[in-house]
């Protein structure tokens, strides 16, 4: 099946920013499924209220990687707020558009950083859920490739 992909979604795959991990993260978040072959992984360093840097491992297609790539650019250097107000649309849109097929990887994009935020607050002994929201632990599309 072939796709259409912006050139936007091509940069980010062939070049993506800010991958690998943060040894010291503040918070890690791992969302996917194994059978859908979609992984996200991030991690976000945190001083005051400031994400100062963040990074991504990804496991799976070239959609996946672009939106974790560009979900990266969008919140590094933003507040929490400005990250948790992050939506996968946003995400879509900055990418100048996703196949109808490949949207759950803009959702995982959203998810991941949700459960890194969800994790930076377990770690400050803060419940994170009236904050971040209830995160899932997996993909509504990956129920669909069991």
């Amino acid at each position: 099946m072939a796709f259409s992909y912006s050139e936007k979604v091509m940069d980010h795959f062939a070049n993506p920013r800010n991958v690998g991990e943060i040894a010291d993260a503040d918070g890690v978040g791992e969302v996917g499924n194994s059978k859908c072959g979609d992984i996200m992984k991030m991690y976000l360093k945190i001083e005051g209220n400031t994400i100062v840097d963040v990074k991504f491992k990804t496991f799976g297609c070239g959609a996946a990687i672009a939106t974790s790539s560009m979900a990266t650019e969008l919140i590094k250097g933003k507040t929490i707020d400005d990250a948790l107000k992050l939506t996968n649309k946003a995400v879509m849109e900055a990418l100048d558009g996703l196949p109808p097929v490949k949207v759950h990887c803009s959702v995982l994009a959203e998810q991941a950083i949700k459960s890194a935020l969800s994790d930076y607050y377990t770690r400050q002994g803060i419940d994170p859920t009236p904050i971040v929201g209830d995160i899932g632990d997996h993909c509504d599309h990956c129920d669909h490739c069991e």
